[in-house]
């Protein structure tokens, strides 16, 4: 008796966690949903920039900005993307082994500094010898456009400066609601064009001209690279939440399934004793 009882609290457990993924998956679906539309919409634009900018930059090669300098990588800076929170699959673990796979890399040859965002980076990176320039742990999510822009300017003055010799950002780019991608990305120096992509004919006419305008253009890329790999990754966390919880609710749906199934056996085999009980007594009682 004691069997049943407990196998039926099990049971109501596992509904209620049931129940309670099947919401999360609600809300992951809605958020998703909200993200997805602004990211496809401004997705052309980021992708578009970098190349838009490398030929901008091969154009204009005399011109003198702290942003086109080329240096020899002996300091590095790199932003990497996570989520505060878990119950998403492996979103957050994956990327992190790619992340240190790279980082350890190019540790070998260069100085290693970075700039986390996400609880998850924080804990796992804490643990790890890597100095780190900023956090930005809570909230992620609710990160406004001034805070991206001031940590873009951020960026900006310590290439400016001499302070780093490239800048990286590590993310997970919202490719299909099965599977993200994790995406590495250099955001400074920008690169130019290869040799058989370049039009050296085909040279633009400035209007007023190219300092002013590069001089506006510039910043405005790296804030933009920002943007793009923060949306990225927020899209991909709630596609990554919504088929965690999915597969929770399968899971305990076969798992429920299982404990009625013993349950039902238990309760047969349970009447089968008493009747036999039962029979015997009555047997043992016509005999006498």
């Amino acid at each position: 008796m004691l069997a049943l009882i407990d196998l039926r609290r099990r049971v109501k457990s596992v509904i209620n966690t049931q129940q309670i993924t099947q919401a999360m998956k609600t809300v992951a679906t809605a958020k998703l949903k909200k993200a997805q539309r602004p990211l496809m919409e401004a997705r052309p634009y980021w992708h578009s920039m970098p190349s838009f900018l490398s030929e901008v930059a091969f154009w204009q090669r005399r011109f003198d900005h702290p942003l086109l300098a080329r240096r020899e990588e002996k300091t590095i800076e790199c932003l990497i993307i996570t989520s505060d929170k878990g119950l998403c699959g492996a979103f957050n673990s994956n990327l992190l082994q790619e992340a240190f796979s790279f980082l350890k890399e190019k540790a070998r040859s260069t100085n290693v500094r970075l700039i986390l965002m996400g609880k998850k980076a924080e804990v796992f990176f804490r643990r790890h010898p890597f100095p780190l320039s900023r956090v930005y742990s809570g909230d992620v999510d609710k990160f406004t456009p001034e805070e991206m822009r001031e940590l873009a300017q951020f960026i900006i003055q310590l290439y400016s400066y001499s302070k780093t010799d490239a800048v990286y950002t590590v993310y997970n780019e919202f490719k299909s609601i099965l599977a993200p991608r994790i995406t590495i990305s250099k955001v400074l120096p920008i690169e130019w064009p290869e040799k058989e992509e370049r039009n050296e004919s085909l040279m633009p006419d400035w209007e007023p001209e190219a300092e002013p305008i590069l001089h506006t253009l510039l910043p405005k890329y790296v804030e933009n690279q920002i943007f793009h790999s923060l949306f990225e990754s927020q899209a991909a966390e709630h596609a990554a939440r919504m088929m965690a919880m999915e597969n929770a609710t399968k899971n305990a749906e076969e798992l429920i399934a299982d404990l009625r199934l013993i349950l039902n056996k238990i309760r047969q085999a349970s009447i089968t004793k008493e009747l036999l009980e039962i029979m015997t007594a009555v047997e043992a009682l016509s005999k006498k």
